[in-house]
Order: C-alpha cells, then structure tokens, then sequence
C-alpha cells in the first residue's frame, strides 16, 4: 500500500499530536505542550517559538522538573538548564508496510498495566507509565495466561500513528511475536486510513534490522534530549 499523505507533520511529532488528536491529554502554556506525567514524559515547542519559550515552558513544568524533547523545532535550552541526556534515534515511516490481523492477540485494557509495567520494566522499550494506554490501542500475547509480549500505539499526528513499546520476554524472542504485533499494530493504523511510523534508538541495530524487514524506511535522524528546570527559576 502507498500513500501520498503529507508527512512534514513528523519534523514536531509531539507538538503536532497535543494540539491535533491528543489535544484531550494536552497540558499547555504558551507555545508549550505537554503529556500529563504519568501518560508521557514528552513536550513540544511550536514550529514559531524564541527564547522566551524556556519560560512558558518552565511554568508549565515547574523547578526541578524534567522533560524530554523528541526532534521537532530546532532549539536549545539556556545555559541553567540541566541536559541529562541526549539519546541519538531515527525515525521511520512505513507508508508501503500493510498489516495483518493476529488472531493470537489481545486487546490490553486498564486491567492488564500492572503486567504491562512489569513486561516494560524487564525488557526496557522506551518510556511506558501507568497511563501510557491512553494514547492508543495496545495488543499483547500470552503464554499460559502470563503477557510474554506486547506493541502498541503512541504518538498520533494527523494522519499518523507512531508504533511503540514493541518488547518481548527474553524467553519468548525468537518466536516471531514482535513481527506478529507490530503488522497487527499496524492493521488497525490503516483500518482509521493512517499511516504508521516509529521512533528507534540508533544503535538498537536488532530493532532496525527488524522494522527494515517489514518494509519501514529512514525519514531523519533525531535527538532525544532530557533536560532539567534549574530548580530556581523565575
């Protein structure tokens, strides 16, 4: 399958699905946007910010609070703001990867965090908190009752829908089980007519290996950045 969609809504992914199809969960001040905490550690900048934006953006965080910065309209924090981290990826599209229906999977609901929490917390896929399901549709898969896997839905900028929290118990890889959530992921992308697309770690060379097999390419490469409000900040 091919689209035409345009895709320049990915060069502020973030910014785009908090004031597009996840604006009920937006946390806003200014040109600033924000999960709440326990959905998403993620905030955006709009596209026509100045300096003044690490103020809005303070404000909305409060001292001493951390936020992590995915890509998105080029800037940089003042010299009192702490950067923890910065974390090189890339991000990805699949306008061409179709899905599949996986009858082996389930529909996670509320009920079923505090297993998800547990899969993330052996496996480490990226940020996945309490309320994290909230931004999309999850699926996972059993082994004798116990979730052993699991994909689901993140970011959505119109049109878009991001793949994410793609883990399998280490005792499960090998089985095919993340091939077989991500296309079923990605079935229900395409069923709402949108397009899917991830975000990777640069170095995850085993996840890379994997999303180019089903067909996703490289869009650009971006910057993850964490950084910290001084504690003090007026």
């Amino acid at each position: 399958m091919t689209t035409s969609i345009d895709d320049r809504v990915l060069d502020n992914p973030v910014w785009a699905a908090l004031t597009g199809p996840h604006a009920h969960l937006a946390e806003r001040h200014g040109r600033t946007a924000r999960y709440p905490t326990d959905v998403s550690p993620f905030v955006a900048l709009s596209d026509d910010h100045d300096d003044r934006v690490w103020s809005e953006l303070a404000r909305l965080v409060g001292p001493g609070g951390s936020v992590l910065l995915a890509g998105g309209a080029a800037a940089t924090p003042p010299p009192d703001w702490e950067t923890v981290m910065q974390l090189p990826g890339v991000q990805l599209t699949g306008s061409t990867v179709d899905g599949v229906g996986e009858p082996a999977a389930e529909r996670l609901t509320p009920g079923a965090i505090p297993e998800m929490l547990d899969l993330v917390e052996r496996t480490r896929p990226g940020p996945f908190l309490p309320r994290t399901m909230e931004m999309g549709t999850y699926l996972g898969i059993r082994r004798h009752g116990r979730l052993v896997a699991m994909a689901g839905e993140r970011l959505r900028p119109p049109g878009w829908t991001e793949i994410s929290a793609v883990c399998t118990d280490p005792a499960h890889r090998g089985e095919g089980l993340a091939t077989r959530l991500i296309l079923a992921v990605v079935a229900g992308i395409r069923a709402r007519g949108e397009t899917p697309f991830l975000h990777a770690a640069a170095d995850n060379t085993g996840a890379l290996r994997l999303y180019r097999t089903l067909g996703f390419r490289l869009r650009r490469q971006v910057i993850f950045h964490l950084v910290r409000v001084p504690a003090r900040h007026r």
